[in-house]
């Protein structure tokens, strides 16, 4: 789904309040990095954090879902981000920094392997 552009800038200003991040078009949705790592996603003006066992409890305990790109049961590791959160950049850095950490630990892919 697309990302408005207000949206999209609205997402960038908080994020960058906490963390210098850029953002790049990627398959109709937009993909979220800081210190050189992919943090989370915009598709459809709703932002996903990336989330392990780590951080997953917080998105849940808010009631927040699972992105599901296909539109059925199959999710990515990424959670919606409340919108209070999203709006309160002292709460919001503790999400990008947990949001980080998980990224952080995923092995990277080099020449596509």
């Amino acid at each position: 789904m697309a990302v408005s552009a207000s949206y999209r800038e609205f997402v960038l200003e908080q994020i960058s309040a906490v963390a210098p991040a850029t953002a790049k078009s990627m398959f109709g949705g937009v993909g979220l990095y800081a210190r050189g790592l992919f943090f989370a996603l915009m598709d459809d003006d709703r932002v996903y954090f990336k989330v392990d066992d780590s951080n997953r409890g917080d998105f849940e305990a808010l009631g927040m879902g699972a992105f599901h790109p296909y539109g059925d049961e199959r999710a990515m590791g990424y959670f919606e981000v409340p919108e209070d959160v999203l709006e309160d950049t002292e709460q919001l850095a503790s999400w990008v920094e947990k949001a980080l950490k998980v990224a952080s630990s995923k092995p990277r892919k080099k020449n596509g392997r």
